[in-house]
């Protein structure tokens, strides 16, 4: 049985996701519950949570799914209330920023060793699409014709295979990487940099391993 606190959390929580498709932020659960500070919200957050009436949604900023409503609430059958027209379930929270592993710097010149790392960054929704996603930081100049410039975040979709003309991760021999045009030549791979500065890099097909192909990229000004 939820306290009344609990109650008015999750009815506002659900009203939100319904009218906005977006789960309301902690400041906006604060004033609407006319609480002194964000630290009970997240009790309250807790609380429904090991109840099994909400979720987090994994990599995505304060995002919400109601799950279930109580007997006391529910306007249809116990699973979750769904509005005339609309899905099964409740609208699951646009958040549109997501959270995605940022691996170190990649060259886009010479290749230089890929480093993995643990730090994470936040990225429009709106620049990837369905499937996994990492970033890396872009070093060097060589793809400055494709509009890739140096200290850019390339977003990178996992993959191991890609088409001729993508620009993709490439690993060569295990421990360096690159990002630059994908092309192939009988058993070989040619990576093509977007700079008439820098020559073509050409591999057996064997030394060259895609770990995923650019799906989109961030830039911050200073």
């Amino acid at each position: 049985m939820l306290t009344p606190k609990q109650q008015q959390l999750l009815s506002f929580i659900q009203t939100r996701l319904e009218e906005r498709g977006v789960s309301p932020s902690f400041e906006e659960m604060k004033d609407a519950l006319d609480l002194r500070s964000k630290s009970g919200i997240h009790r309250l957050i807790n609380a429904l949570e090991e109840r099994g009436f909400i979720r987090r949604l994994p990599n995505r900023a304060r995002a919400l799914e109601v799950l279930k409503l109580p007997d006391a609430m529910h306007r249809l059958p116990k699973e979750i209330p769904v509005p005339k027209a609309a899905p099964a379930r409740l609208p699951i929270a646009a958040n549109d920023i997501l959270e995605i592993p940022l691996h170190g710097r990649i060259a886009a010149g010479v290749p230089i060793e890929a480093l993995e790392g643990h730090n994470m960054l936040s990225v429009p929704a709106a620049l990837l699409g369905a499937g996994d996603h990492y970033a890396l930081e872009v070093s060097g100049d060589s793809m400055i014709e494709a509009g890739i410039l140096d200290g850019d975040f390339a977003l990178i979709q996992k993959t191991d295979v890609a088409r001729e003309g993508q620009i993709v991760v490439a690993l060569i021999d295990e421990n360096e990487a690159t990002l630059k045009y994908f092309r192939r030549e009988g058993k070989s791979v040619r990576l093509d940099p977007a700079n008439s500065a820098y020559e073509p890099q050409t591999y057996d097909a064997g030394q060259v391993r895609i770990q995923g192909k650019l799906a989109g990229l961030l830039r911050r000004y200073n």
